[in-house]
Parts: structure tokens; C-alpha cells; sequence
């Protein structure tokens, strides 16, 4: 081969080279591309951060409504209207039950009231659970991901117990 032409092709390559390590240097889109890659996982992280708060939310509002439904129960008399009466406390808020209810789904069918111990006009204690409530979720990792084994639908079930405060049986 010829000199110059071997001069003017490597002339060529070196050019090549050398503005191909100009794009080494250079920082234009990296901004970009960081974004690309953390973007879904802060999403993700949020969506969680949002799905606990809104559980945490749930569970401590019925489990607030099934303590002042239990604190109804050991102050009054055994009978079956009280136990309506405090499941519209836990359901409603109040005890016509009437409104809606504080939290979406939940019903008197959730409410389940157990005594124990003592007698059956004078219990020992009364439990208040909340039973067969589900979490509804916003951001569902099951439906996203198309899986029915994933879920986080969880079952909210708070439960409280207390004395019954009561001490001398009704006449």
C-alpha cells in the first residue's frame, strides 16, 4: 500500500478514535439515563409506603371502634339488643346505625362478640374481633404482576378484650 493513503486512512482512524473518546467526556443524558433506572424503584417504594399507610389506617380504626364497643359491653347488662347496639358502634359510629359505615365493606356480619368464663347473665370477659375483613388495596402486586397467588389483600382483624365490669348478677 501506498504511504499516503496508509497516512490518510490512519489519519482517518485516529480521528474516529479520538471523537469517540470525546463521548466518554462528555455527561450530556447520564441525568436521563439515572432517572430511567431509580424512577421505578422510588415508585415502587411509594406505592408501598402508600399501601402500609392505608392498612395501618384500617386496622387502627376498627380496632379503635371494636375497643369502644367492648367498653359498651362490660359496662351494661348481657342482652341480645346490646350486642346489636355494639356492633353499630364498631360498623357506624353510633348506635341507631345509621350513616355509613367507617370504612368501606365493613358490615355487622363482621362483627363477632364472644363472653367467657362466669356465668352466662355474668361473663368474666367479652372479646370484640373483627372477622372476614379485607384489606382492599390500591396498588395490588398480584394484579400487576397477574399472579393469584400474590396478593395483598390481608385479612384486617383486630380483636380486643376486656373485664366485664358488672359484679352482682341482674335479679
Amino acid at each position: 500500500m501506498h504511504y499516503r493513503i496508509r497516512k490518510i486512512r490512519n489519519a482517518r482512524r485516529w480521528r474516529r478514535l479520538h471523537s469517540l473518546q470525546n463521548f466518554r467526556h462528555d455527561e450530556r443524558g447520564v441525568q436521563l439515563v439515572e432517572l430511567a433506572v431509580v424512577l421505578p424503584l422510588f415508585l415502587m417504594l411509594f406505592a408501598a409506603t402508600a399501601e402500609f399507610g392505608r392498612y395501618f389506617y384500617e386496622y387502627t380504626t376498627v380496632a379503635k371502634a371494636s375497643r369502644v364497643a367492648a367498653r359498651y359491653l362490660v359496662s351494661v347488662k348481657v342482652s341480645s339488643g346490646n350486642d346489636t347496639i355494639a356492633k353499630n358502634l364498631v360498623v357506624y359510629g353510633n348506635t341507631a346505625g345509621t350513616g355509613t359505615p367507617i370504612l368501606n365493606g365493613l358490615s355487622t356480619a363482621n362483627v363477632q362478640i364472644t363472653r367467657q368464663g362466669g356465668v352466662p347473665v355474668l361473663p368474666e370477659t367479652v372479646t370484640v374481633s373483627i372477622v372476614n375483613y379485607k384489606h382492599a388495596p390500591v396498588f395490588d402486586l398480584g394484579k400487576m404482576l397477574k399472579s393469584t397467588t400474590i396478593t395483598t389483600a390481608v385479612d384486617v382483624k383486630p380483636s380486643v378484650t376486656m373485664r366485664f365490669l358488672l359484679t352482682q348478677p341482674p335479679v
